[in-house]
């Protein structure tokens, strides 16, 4: 079993492998975020309420951009331009699912999501966008519940999807009815943010906390929806929360700029029927080698019944041990 710790170790080094030089943030940002909305009042209102489309891209980005500069005062004393907002992995990971293609209708019976369609439309049918939403309007909704964006909790109301609606919580009430304990997670992050004897540390096992519980609380629930993709993207999207889990026990800072560097190590695009990791050949040999890194967790963790991902996590609890691995693995990772 000695072997599953490399692959973690290669997955998060990923993450945190060395970061050129970026002159100007605004290059980092995800895909349409300058064009998305900013501020509550860039939305329809209507009975004195905001309301939110979260179904198309732009105003699904609009939320987390909303949410990262109510927040940003609560950073600036890490970094300046809000670089160092652990939030930052929300949206990005948003921009990369939009710009791989992973939030169109993968069943093809609409043209929601495609540049021949709507290309700004977010597919109920995607797995991806249905698990996205959760990690969108959970933490967006808390943050309303928690005092941080300055509105009061019936002020703003998410529009149902086409279908499946009855899966989907659409404001703060309806959310917190619904995923209590998911909801007091990200509250618990918001009211460490507002502390200022919180450590940056501190906010990250908050962070990863309440991201991993919004995962644990909808997989089940969507599984249904892999059945539409080829082989190897439903194998790739049934191993990816196994990874997050791994890089949530090493507390990797979602910052802007680390978090826009793992993104190249991930599928620039959907897999499709044939595409074999490491051999796949529109991928760089990083992108090869972590996919099968996930993957290969994937295996290991199902094989030893969940004890490769409890004996990484012991491993992570100090933070020299997790430091130790960043480091090791920015030596390795710049051979690629």
């Amino acid at each position: 079993m000695a072997f599953f710790p490399s692959w973690a170790c290669v997955i998060v080094g990923c993450i945190s492998a060395s970061l050129a030089v970026t002159s100007n943030l605004s290059d980092l940002y995800p895909p349409l975020w300058e064009e998305s909305p900013g501020q509550f009042s860039d939305y329809r209102m209507k009975d004195g309420q905001y309301i939110i489309n979260a179904w198309v891209y732009p105003e699904r980005m609009g939320m987390y951009k909303i949410l990262l500069t109510q927040t940003a005062r609560y950073f600036e004393r890490f970094a300046p331009e809000n670089e160092q907002n652990v939030l930052w992995g929300l949206p990005l990971q948003h921009g990369w699912q939009y710009s791989t293609g992973r939030l169109a209708d993968p069943t093809h019976r609409t043209k929601c999501g495609y540049e021949s369609g709507n290309h700004l439309c977010i597919s109920v049918d995607s797995w991806w966008a249905d698990i996205n939403y959760f990690l969108c309007a959970l933490p967006f909704l808390a943050a309303v519940d928690s005092g941080v964006m300055g509105i009061s909790t019936d002020q703003v109301t998410l529009l149902p999807p086409a279908k499946d609606k009855n899966l989907f919580c659409l404001n703060v009430s309806t959310c917190r009815s619904s995923f209590p304990e998911t909801m007091n997670k990200w509250n618990t992050f918001y009211q460490h943010l507002k502390l200022h004897s919180s450590t940056f540390q501190d906010l990250l096992k908050y962070l990863w906390a309440a991201h991993t519980s919004s995962l644990a609380n909808t997989l089940e629930t969507f599984a249904s929806r892999l059945k539409y993709y080829p082989k190897p993207e439903a194998y790739f999207g049934t191993s990816w929360p196994v990874t997050v889990e791994y890089v949530a026990a090493s507390n990797f800072p979602t910052t802007l700029k680390r978090t826009h560097d793992f993104q190249k190590c991930l599928p620039p695009q959907m897999l499709v029927t044939g595409d074999v990791a490491p051999f796949i050949k529109d991928f760089t040999a990083l992108q090869n080698i972590v996919l099968f890194g996930i993957n290969t967790l994937y295996k290991v963790n199902n094989a030893t019944d969940h004890l490769s991902l409890t004996i990484w996590k012991n491993l992570m609890k100090t933070q020299e041990a997790r430091e130790l691995v960043l480091e090791v693995l920015e030596i390795i990772l710049n051979i690629f």
